[in-house]
């Protein structure tokens, strides 16, 4: 049986609220009113400090390839309501059939560190297309930078070690393994096990054997020389089938063939036990017997901690194989990130005029749930040492060039707290054009690029902003005018519901 999911079009991987607000723009003839969203997350995960922006190749695509096929068309028709009428009718499905995306799009390049409430995408057009986009780039965005994040710390913490993806066995479905291998290579690792996401991304495989093979043989010496004799090459050995110190001794035993034949024993790996103290000790067995050269490879549940902590213990490790606590952000289910309407535009107003844009936010009674209104840009200031601060601003309000003029930041959680940036400091403005009127203007580096930038940029961050245990908090806040706008909103939007609660509770019961 053909399994349906990869024999059809992905322009339905959304929810179906999104189809129904469309239908509902559609029929009260708003589709087209000009809207702008902004995508971001609340909290970083993992408790750090910060997060790697991820999935902005696979949102190029995903638009780039937007189109609903007649299959899609046809389902929807299908599809009813509580009365067990349609819920479209023809002429909206007609509408869809022929719908192409539009969008003015800006993305934060793939490989940056993001901080909370920072815009990674921010979506500019018809209403009903944006509101089409929410669910699949939250989809494509979310899990990649989770992920890409997750192993940004495992690479700081395995230093120069080399670091391996070993995840695809316990990956959350194709999908999940996929695209989990290629947010960790870009997130810091240097190879994965997974063969089809080297083909397809150009990601470097590795692999050793598994116990199956040790224990289809006599003997674990048998065992260890045939797979040397089958693969001259490529000879890393799992020791610990039976007894590791033992396995240890057989696998400097093929070693020696393997020299004797031009060939050289690359490592033995660990995949159970103390880790710590079997790598000491096998360390000392190879060293002994002249195989300084061999990796020793760890496996078994590893993480970031449990990595440290390794480390501490003086564990004689140097090639780090983790798998399921990586591609399953094993404890850390999601990023979080939300897609929040910010600005409509009022009709038949030119974009330089003052009141070009009807400002829009969340309110809650939780403080982190308020979304921030506007147009927005994330401008990163730096220095010398790196990265100072991220200021959000509003290009309507302050210009899409605001740099001959002294910037005012303002601390989201303490208004009194401000810093001031003169037009003579150093920034760059994070989101860039990728989309203009639906056409991808960007030019996307390769994966190579994407992982190199990872580096580069956690380079700039202050050490305390790395550490995994109660790290600084990397400095981010509203531009002056940002803050006052959305203060003043809030204020409006708070009086306006004290009015209507007040007059409810004033009406006569009759």
């Amino acid at each position: 049986m053909t399994n349906k999911l990869y024999d059809t079009s992905l322009s339905l991987l959304t929810d179906l609220y999104q189809v129904t607000m469309a239908y509902g723009y559609w029929k009260s003839g708003t589709a087209e009113k000009e809207a702008v969203f902004n995508l971001y997350f609340r909290k970083h995960p993992f408790g750090g400090g910060f997060t790697v922006a991820c999935g902005l190749t696979n949102v190029i695509g995903y638009i780039e390839h937007f189109s609903l096929s007649k299959k899609d068309i046809r389902y929807l028709g299908t599809l009813t309501g509580n009365d067990g009428q349609p819920l479209f009718e023809e002429a909206f499905l007609d509408y869809l059939a022929q719908l192409k995306l539009t969008c003015d799009i800006e993305a934060i390049p793939e490989g940056t560190v993001v901080f909370p409430n920072e815009p990674l995408v921010r979506v500019r057009g018809p209403i009903l297309q944006c509101q089409l986009l929410e669910t699949p780039l939250l989809n494509l965005i979310n899990f990649e930078s989770l992920i890409a994040t997750k192993a940004a710390r495992l690479r700081l913490v395995a230093e120069e070690d080399t670091l391996l993806e070993f995840g695809l066995r316990r990956a959350q479905g194709i999908d999940g393994g996929m695209t989990a291998s290629r947010a960790a290579y870009i997130g810091g690792c240097d190879a994965t096990s997974n063969v089809l996401a080297g083909k397809l991304y150009g990601i470097p495989v590795r692999g050793t054997h598994a116990h199956s093979w040790v224990m289809s043989f006599d003997t674990e010496l048998e065992a260890f020389q045939t797979y040397a004799d089958v693969l001259p090459n490529n000879v890393t050995l799992l020791v610990d089938t039976y007894d590791t110190i033992q396995g240890v001794r057989h696998a400097i035993e093929a070693g020696r063939t393997l020299e004797q034949r031009g060939h050289k024993l690359a490592g033995i790996r660990l995949d159970s036990g103390d880790l710590a103290y079997l790598s000491i000790e096998a360390r000392k067995l190879l060293d002994e017997a002249g195989f300084t050269d061999t990796a020793i490879v760890a496996s078994n549940d590893l993480d970031e901690t449990i990595i440290s902590s390794l480390k501490q213990q003086g564990a004689k490790i140097n090639v780090w194989g983790v798998g399921t606590k990586l591609v399953t952000a094993f404890d850390q289910p999601a990023l979080g990130g939300v897609y929040k309407l910010a600005a409509l535009r009022h009709e038949q107003t030119p974009d330089s005029s003052p009141d070009a844009w009807d400002y829009k936010m969340k309110l809650s009674e939780q403080a982190i749930k308020v979304s921030t209104p506007g147009i927005q840009q994330v401008r990163r200031f730096r220095n010398e040492q790196g990265f100072m601060a991220d200021m959000i601003y509003d290009e309507s309000s302050t210009g899409a060039h605001p740099d001959k003029a002294t910037m005012t930041m303002i601390d989201p959680l303490d208004f009194t707290k401000r810093r001031k940036f003169d037009a003579s400091q150093p920034f760059d403005d994070l989101l860039v054009p990728v989309f203009r009127g639906g056409t991808c203007v960007y030019e996307n580096p390769d994966i190579h690029a994407i992982r190199e930038r990872v580096q580069t940029q956690l380079a700039g961050l202050h050490p305390g902003v790395k550490r995994f245990v109660n790290p600084h908090t990397y400095p981010v806040g509203l531009e002056k005018k940002l803050h006052e706008l959305k203060t003043e909103l809030i204020m409006k939007l708070r009086e306006g519901n004290d009015q209507n609660a007040s007059s409810r509770t004033t009406e006569s019961p009759a």
